[in-house]
């Protein structure tokens, strides 16, 4: 059962939508008692880091998701401002983030980009696997929307499994085990989303 978080942020019918198509089983959870059969986790976000970490804190599920993904081992992918979530800490706010993985979230730094790679990035951008992976598999030349000015710096470098260039190369998948993190939004980027979310399911 994937089971998509619901915190009050994120594309959440989108990724159902998605399952549905696909005929794999899916649920929304919106409390602990949703996520008992959770077999495999998303944890999605739009907006600003400390916003997204207050509506988790704050929903009552905090503490189950921790459980499941650092003591039962549950699968789990964060998407975006989900992904961020991941890291210690984030340059964007003051809050600590879930610390799943170890490293910070960073903003582009402005002087290093060109005029043609304003902020946020926004649209569509290769995503280029550095090392194998089953999360991108059958994934030929993929294309991802993005929509972000802050990424995701991780302490250990075997963890960014790709990377994608906007001006400077920044991390876009990173892996830590059963840990898993997007900066681009998978439920908006057509087959080659689809295509990551089956793979997703079927870890």
């Amino acid at each position: 059962m994937v089971t998509i978080i619901n915190y009050g942020l994120g594309n959440i019918q989108a990724f159902y939508h998605i399952y549905t198509q696909l005929n794999l089983p899916v649920k929304i959870a919106s409390s602990v008692h949703d996520l008992s059969e959770a077999k495999k986790i998303i944890l999605p976000g739009v907006g600003s880091f400390d916003w997204a970490m207050n509506k988790l804190n704050n929903s009552g599920m905090r503490h189950t998701l921790d459980q499941l993904v650092l003591e039962k081992k549950i699968p789990v992918l964060g998407v975006c401002i989900g992904m961020q979530m991941l890291a210690k800490s984030s340059e964007e706010g003051e809050l600590p983030g879930l610390n799943w993985i170890d490293g910070v979230v960073k903003r582009f730094d402005e002087q290093s980009l060109s005029s043609k790679n304003p902020l946020p990035h926004m649209g569509w951008n290769s995503v280029n696997p550095v090392t194998n992976h089953s999360l991108l598999t059958k994934l030929q030349d993929p294309q991802f929307y993005f929509l972000h000015s802050y990424y995701f710096l991780p302490s250990v470098i075997q963890q960014k499994v790709a990377s994608t260039y906007y001006g400077v190369e920044f991390t876009s998948v990173v892996v830590r085990d059963h840990i898993m993190g997007v900066q681009f939004h998978p439920e908006k980027s057509h087959r080659w989303g689809i295509q990551l979310l089956k793979n997703f399911a079927k870890l």
